[in-house]
């Protein structure tokens, strides 16, 4: 079952035309990846996708539902999350408080907000025995985790992650690789945008490419990894896809 869906997708940032008509579908239980080099739209894609920047026109359906000028809360609500680039946790609070404000749209019901906190620690056991520290003095690598724990506070049906590799050692980049593994395994659906080729193709079941806001390629992961354009412009060698 298509889960998500976007159709024609336009949007600028100022004068620049960021996305220019991409469409492509996320099917339930499924890890789709988005390629592409800097610039190409991928984080503007994540963000008009949850709301966190208007659409020029176009449409987002999540589930059957237009979400396309929804706000970012809504969205939230809706059972969409997003981790963004950068990690951006609040490091003057500590791991639990920022796991808090994750499940700050079910505040009301402080006793599943708890028992999702617990499950988070279950997932993420360094968050755990750091759950009185402050944010701000944890690892690269553990301000990761956090983040896609923060957002898994009201279990999204459907994770966006943006760059989550970024900035990290190998083997903790590897690490939280199989955490999204491990996050699709436990019935979440997963988009997330990656720099590293190697490893987010072997990670995903399909792939998109894209270059100056268009989808060039697409089709299984497996398949794209052994595409010629693919591995010239990025897994070594010289870009040879075009746009036109």
């Amino acid at each position: 079952m298509t889960l998500l869906r976007v159709t024609d997708l336009h949007g600028r940032y100022g004068q620049v035309e960021a996305l220019a008509g991409i469409s492509f579908e996320v099917a339930e239980g499924e890890i789709v990846a988005l390629l592409g080099s800097n610039g190409a739209g991928k984080t503007t894609t994540l963000r008009t996708i949850t709301g966190l920047h208007r659409a020029r026109s176009g449409r987002v359906e999540f589930d059957g539902r237009d979400i396309t000028r929804l706000d970012a809360h809504t969205v939230v609500a809706a059972g969409l999350g997003h981790v963004p680039e950068g990690r951006r946790v609040f490091p003057a609070l500590t791991v639990a408080e920022n796991l808090l404000l994750g499940g700050y749209l079910r505040r009301r019901d402080r006793a599943a907000v708890s028992a999702r906190r617990e499950e988070v620690y279950a997932m993420f056991p360094r968050l755990g025995e750091r759950r009185g520290q402050l944010a701000g003095l944890l690892s690269g690598g553990e301000q990761q985790m956090l983040a896609i724990g923060r957002a898994l506070m009201l279990r999204p049906r459907l994770l966006a992650l943006d760059e989550p590799t970024m900035g990290l050692a190998p083997r903790t980049a590897q690490q939280v690789l199989q955490v999204v593994r491990d996050i699709r395994d436990q019935g979440a659906t997963v988009l997330i945008v990656e720099q590293n080729a190697h490893q987010t193709l072997r990670l995903a079941d399909r792939a998109y490419v894209l270059e100056t806001g268009r989808i060039v390629l697409d089709g299984p992961a497996a398949d794209l990894a052994r595409d010629d354009r693919v591995k010239a412009a990025y897994l070594g060698g010289d870009p040879v896809i075009e746009t036109g």
